[in-house]
């Protein structure tokens, strides 16, 4: 299922077509994720009273993961609750979300203090254009000495702490994400996130199965790309941080519970995550399968069997979508899902985290660099949207982005990604009298 929006768009990841496109200020809601600190909100929330953002177009809901006490909070700010289960930011930012009335959603954690200038910045091209995902630009500062009214953009500078070179390079290589490509969500924070309401629809909200913190907005940031979304960092959109990266913190990553978060923190992302370099080779985890493979209607008995056998050995992560009688041949495979002939793959349960689709055409088999050769093109940025691997002008397999098809079915226009047609070299047609008994015996 493809969720509508409305607006505009423009091709790949261009959000800088639309620099000098005039932008009225769009109704925002900000989501302001609470749990426990009641100072850092009050610095927070009084930021937000200050914003340049049309007052009449701004609401503020602050979402509180069950605090102890209820946050309190000055007239007109909103407070939605749940009782607290442990961390829950994700569940938080859902109900804050469930209650806005903006056109675009502002996400900022209760102790990330905005400038003046944030709410205006990092909402505008959500409201321009509905696909873009905006993130501002987190700065750290310790403002633990520091009166909750004054003003962060002169107490931030004055009690600055370093910022993680890491982000700060890939954002730079990355120009600003203009250059985003499958890997950008570690570039997405879910503390300064911000998004069209129904870009958040179309993904669907963030992951409350995330019960430790971390990775939870790298799982949302992955999903929104794979329905469409275009990224866009906003330097200029400063929000400043209580207190260090937890980078920067002694010890984190390398020893004793430091270490243990950090390897609980990136098996639950791959778990959930199957972009590059985020997951496992060789483990197949359900929640982060890729490819979709979606299978035409006619292939069927031996040369069915022949050819998804060869293709599940080169992509053991892949997901095979099979109607009932295609299903019954392939001997059980958790790999394999029932699909019903005419159901769209795109609502289908793999599809919800899977980042490329194979349609098989024709019953091929070969080695396992015949099955990949072409599925590098869909990555990096400024990708091909669809690729058809051909032999003799008729396609044997089709690679696509799900990111591509959505925007496609979105919109009703085939031009947003590129489109090419490759030549196969090592994918042969199985032959109809080719047996299973045959190829798994070695002898054909």
């Amino acid at each position: 299922m493809v969720v509508a929006v409305r607006g505009r768009t423009v091709p790949g990841n261009r959000w800088d077509l639309l620099a000098d496109v005039p932008a009225p200020p769009p109704r925002v809601t900000v989501v302001v994720t609470h749990y426990q600190q009641p100072r850092e909100l009050a610095r927070t929330l009084r930021a937000l009273a200050r914003q340049d953002h049309p007052a009449d177009l701004l609401q503020v809901v602050v979402a509180d993961d069950g605090s102890s006490e209820p946050p309190r909070v000055p007239a007109g700010v909103m407070v939605v609750t749940h009782v607290h289960d442990g961390f829950g930011a994700a569940k938080a930012r859902n109900r804050g979300a469930a209650a806005a009335t903006g056109d675009v959603l502002v996400f900022l954690d209760a102790d990330t203090t905005p400038e003046p200038g944030y709410v205006s910045r990092v909402a505008r091209l959500p409201g321009l254009a509905p696909e873009v995902v905006t993130t501002g630009r987190r700065r750290h500062a310790d403002l633990s000495g520091v009166p909750t009214d004054a003003d962060v953009e002169v107490a931030g500078p004055a009690h600055e702490l370093a910022s993680p070179t890491w982000l700060r390079d890939e954002l730079a290589w990355s120009r600003d994400l203009l250059d985003a490509d499958e890997t950008s969500l570690r570039l997405v924070l879910g503390a300064v996130v911000s998004c069209s309401a129904a870009m958040f629809a179309a993904a669907g909200g963030f992951d409350e199965t995330f019960d430790r913190y971390g990775g939870e907005d790298w799982e949302w940031a992955h999903r929104a790309w794979t329905h469409g979304a275009l990224l866009a960092h906003v330097p200029e959109a400063v929000a400043w941080h209580d207190g260090p990266d937890r980078a920067e913190r002694p010890g984190w990553g390398t020893e004793g519970e430091g270490r243990e978060r950090l390897l609980a923190e990136t098996l639950a992302v791959g778990a959930r995550i199957p972009a590059p370099g985020l997951g496992p080779a060789g483990l197949s985890p359900d929640g982060a399968a890729d490819p979709l493979v979606t299978l035409d209607a006619g292939l069927g008995g031996d040369a069915l069997v022949v050819a998804v056998d060869s293709l599940l050995a080169a992509l053991p992560r892949a997901r095979v979508l099979a109607m009932p009688e295609q299903h019954a041949l392939l001997l059980g495979d958790h790999r394999v899902v029932v699909h019903p002939a005419g159901a769209d793959h795109l609502a289908a349960a793999p599809a919800r985290t899977a980042w490329r689709r194979l349609h098989l055409h024709a019953a091929v088999s070969g080695p396992p660099a015949a099955w990949t050769e072409h599925a590098d093109l869909l990555r990096g940025a400024d990708a091909a949207g669809h690729v058809a691997v051909t032999r003799g002008g008729a396609p044997l397999v089709t690679w696509s982005t799900l990111r591509a098809e959505r925007r496609a079915a979105r919109w009703g226009r085939e031009d947003l990604h590129p489109r090419l047609a490759r030549p196969a070299s090592g994918l042969t047609v199985v032959g109809g009298d080719v047996t299973v008994q045959a190829r798994w015996g070695g002898w054909r």
